[in-house]
Parts: C-alpha cells; sequence; structure tokens
C-alpha cells in the first residue's frame, strides 16, 4: 500500500511541475503569443526587424517595440504579462521587471532573486494594485495598442485554458485513484484465493 502511495505522491509532483514550468526564455509572455515566439527567427510586432531565438530575453533591447525583451527590463516600451494563476492576469510595463517591488501578484516579474515576492493571488492579491492596473489599460487603450475588449477576450481565454488544464489534471489524478483502488482490491482477493486454496 505504501507504493501506492509513492506513486501517487510522483503523479501529483510531476503534475504540479508540467504545470507551473514554462520555457524559461518565454518569461513575460502571453499564453497565446507563445506560439509568435516559437519559431527560429521571430519578427519584431512593428515589422522594422527580425532577431534569432536565442536573443529573446537576453536583456538588450533588439526591437524598438520591445517584442524581444517581454521577460526583462531591456525596452522601455516592453509590456511583461503576468500571469497570476489564482487571480486576475495583467500586463504591466516591462520597466517594472527586477525592480525590487512586486507588481504582479505570482511573484513572476521579481525573477533575479534579489527579492523574494509571496504569491499572494489566491488571497486577493490584485487588490492593492487594481488603480495602477486600470491606469495600465487606459493607457494602452488610449494608444491604441489594446482595447478592453481584446483585453477582457485574452483574459477569458487565458482562464478557459487553466480551468480545462485543472479539469484535465482532476479527471487524470481520479483515474488513477480508481486504477490504485482496483489494483489493490485485485490483489486482496487474489491473496484470500491463494490462503482457501491452501487450507484445503
Amino acid at each position: 500500500m505504501e507504493s501506492h502511495f509513492f506513486l501517487l505522491r510522483c503523479f501529483l509532483l510531476l503534475a504540479s511541475a508540467a504545470c507551473s514550468l514554462s520555457h524559461p526564455s518565454l518569461l513575460g509572455v502571453h499564453p497565446l503569443d507563445e506560439k509568435y515566439y516559437s519559431s527560429e527567427v521571430i519578427k519584431c510586432k512593428d515589422g522594422s526587424k527580425s532577431f534569432p531565438k536565442d536573443r529573446l530575453n537576453d536583456n538588450f533591447c533588439d526591437c524598438p517595440d520591445g517584442t524581444d525583451e517581454p521577460g526583462t527590463s531591456a525596452c522601455s516600451a516592453g509590456k511583461f504579462y503576468c500571469r497570476n494563476l489564482g487571480s486576475k492576469p495583467q500586463f504591466i510595463f516591462s520597466s517594472h521587471v527586477n525592480d525590487l517591488f512586486c507588481d504582479c501578484c505570482d511573484g513572476s516579474d521579481e525573477y533575479d532573486g534579489h527579492i523574494r515576492c509571496l504569491n499572494t493571488c489566491v488571497m486577493g492579491g490584485n487588490a492593492e494594485i487594481g488603480n495602477y492596473n486600470s491606469k495600465l489599460s487606459q493607457q494602452a487603450s488610449f494608444a491604441g495598442k489594446v482595447t478592453k475588449d481584446e483585453v477582457k477576450l485574452e483574459d477569458l481565454v487565458h482562464n478557459l485554458l487553466s480551468l480545462r488544464l485543472a479539469i484535465i489534471l482532476q479527471v487524470v489524478l481520479l483515474a488513477f485513484m480508481v486504477f490504485l483502488w482496483r489494483f489493490g482490491c485485485r490483489s486482496r482477493s487474489k491473496r484470500r484465493r491463494t490462503i482457501e486454496l491452501k487450507e484445503i
């Protein structure tokens, strides 16, 4: 029975690692943009230049619009995407990345290790920076880059993808638990039959 619990713990550990880890160079990238960054040569979103994938998040601004540095503070025009799992996802200016202030409630904007940000997303962590988020979205919509409807749609898609992943993991975990239970019942019945045959 201990081996079943060990297998269950290993499965849970692997499942949580698969959910939480993503490619490190894709830090600060919105999930819908991950495909955009998957090619070996990536174009700046403003069309001005192209850059190889190894220059993504290399802390040097190659694109004037900040396309190549979503996860660093190298480009002043860049935007960093906070996933904020358990709360509302948001964009912050890239200049706020690794600035020793926790802007994202999940702490993903302070990844360099100089400061440790607690994950306050499930505790309503966006409440303190709600005004900042509204100012940021107003500035972005004023600039004509992102409208409120697009942000709502992106947030809805992100939340649905997260929910779908959680449901899939729960179904897999439930199936694994049923398998372990059935395996345990089957081995117990085999032992009973073996004992009964020995007694006869």
